[in-house]
């Protein structure tokens, strides 16, 4: 399998690094988990009240990306800030399992976008470009295809179906769940997030990850490639 990033979409700033866990036990609860997940939930709201998003260059970069590609802030909010408003917000977050708990954890501590999938449910290669509005589409807790926009960059395997688009939404096809065996991670950054930043936090959820589900993990830095490439 190949991790591929078109050249225009690195030209505008996306900076990208893949993981993988295979072999994880993604059932039931961890109880040592659930103990650090409250300590560091906690100081995730301590660390983040009164938060100014468009302060912090990080979730910035994200809105800045957005912009580069055409597409509406307010709409479109990056995970890793949905997150934080969620968890400042309700206090908590949803339980849905625990490969998605801890990188949810870790992707807030970061301010990181992070994206998990079913490494099993992926056809062929994977490459980050620009849609040209001809991808299926599917978003996660839908069961039909929805239209993409031109020119928003979105993660597609060789089927010409989107994974992910930008770094907001997930989709059915790779959904993480308690059966997953294999698992894709994805990381984005931004121009103010440095690539070093963003494999020391893929080593944290991949590490993370083996700890509480076992598996054996890996990195994989993606290739750059000058053309849209469609299987």
């Amino acid at each position: 399998m190949k991790y591929q990033i078109e050249k225009a979409v690195a030209d505008i700033g996306v900076k990208v690094v893949f993981g993988s866990v295979e072999g994880v036990d993604n059932t039931g609860r961890n109880p040592e988990w659930e103990a650090e997940r409250k300590v560091r939930l906690e100081n995730l709201q301590k660390r983040f009240d009164g938060l100014d998003i468009h302060g912090d260059e990080v979730f910035e970069g994200y809105h800045i990306l957005h912009d580069k590609s055409g597409v509406k802030r307010r709409k479109n909010i990056p995970s890793s800030e949905n997150l934080i408003k969620m968890l400042l917000k309700h206090g908590d977050m949803p339980f849905i399992n625990q490969v998605v708990d801890i990188y949810n954890v870790i992707s807030m501590e970061s301010r990181l976008c992070v994206a998990a999938h079913n490494l099993d449910k992926v056809d062929g290669n994977l490459t980050v470009r620009f849609s040209d509005g001809t991808e299926k589409y599917i978003p996660l807790g839908q069961e039909q295809p929805v239209p993409m926009n031109p020119h928003e960059y979105c993660y597609c395997d060789d089927s010409n179906e989107v994974l992910c688009r930008l770094e907001i939404r997930q989709v059915n096809k790779t959904k993480v769940d308690e059966n997953v065996r294999n698992i894709l991670y994805i990381i984005e950054g931004n121009e103010a997030t440095e690539e070093d930043f963003l494999l020391e936090v893929m080593w944290k959820i991949i590490d993370t990850t083996m700890k509480y589900c076992g598996g054996n993990g890996k990195i994989f830095r993606p290739n750059i490639v000058a053309r849209n490439l469609k299987g």
